[in-house]
């Protein structure tokens, strides 16, 4: 096992500081300094994190390496309450109406922060995300199913031959034909009814076509910012 030695540790970190103040992912200072020194990139993430552990309770190493902790402090977050969460979706929208991007506007409101901006980048698709996936599901609630049109279109008919019966019941012989005809011009109401019932049904249809394929892009989406998630949370670890 290769011993590290001040001047590589204080390498390692001017690395790191280096790649902070360019706005590069960590990753790239511990990809260099492993090439340099002939080291795993792994091991080399991982020594870091814990000499900065270390450094913390020596200060007098600390002084003679000449390193600033505050620059290689990890940051700790505070979880988001309701109206943080609204405030920060507010303020990124914002800044989108005004021709910035989603990153570009995570990035001003971070001031630079690269684990800052992840994190609110990541929290602005997700409430982006939620926000589609409810005004779908409110609007799937108004969808009828085959059933119910069905249901309604045979209680609608028996309605329309009930009213026309009841309306001729204990009349005279006389007023039977007025009756039939009455009765006729319900039946051409029901045969009315059955075409839009067929348009109905073909509207349904089409709407819940919509819905799947609406289904199979939002998946589509969630894999692909998931994906790019966690290749920006490898490329800043």
């Amino acid at each position: 096992m290769k011993v590290w030695n001040d001047k590589e540790v204080v390498d390692l970190f001017k690395g790191v500081e280096a790649a902070k103040s360019e706005q590069k992912a960590l990753k790239e200072a511990f990809k260099k300094h492993a090439t340099t020194y002939g080291r795993k990139q792994n091991s080399v993430r991982n020594y870091y994190y814990h000499e900065v552990d270390n450094l913390k309770g020596d200060a007098k190493r600390c002084k003679r390496l000449g390193i600033n902790l505050s620059v290689h402090d990890k940051t700790h977050f505070k979880s988001f309450d309701k109206t943080a969460e609204e405030d920060l979706f507010e303020e990124i929208e914002k800044l989108m109406q005004e021709g910035l991007s989603v990153r570009s506007a995570c990035l001003k409101l971070s001031k630079g922060d690269l684990t800052l901006m992840t994190r609110y980048q990541n929290k602005y698709q997700n409430m982006k995300r939620k926000l589609k996936a409810d005004n779908i599901i409110q609007f799937r609630q108004r969808i009828l199913t085959d059933s119910d049109i069905n249901s309604l279109f045979l209680g609608l008919v028996k309605l329309i031959k009930r009213n026309a019966l009841e309306e001729e019941r204990g009349k005279g012989e006389l007023l039977l034909k007025k009756a039939f005809d009455e009765l006729g011009e319900k039946e051409r109401q029901i045969e009315q009814l059955k075409t839009e019932f067929e348009k109905l049904k073909t509207e349904n249809f089409k709407l819940m076509k919509q819905f799947k394929e609406m289904d199979k892009k939002r998946a589509l989406e969630i894999h692909l910012n998931k994906n790019r998630v966690d290749k920006k949370v490898e490329d800043k670890v």
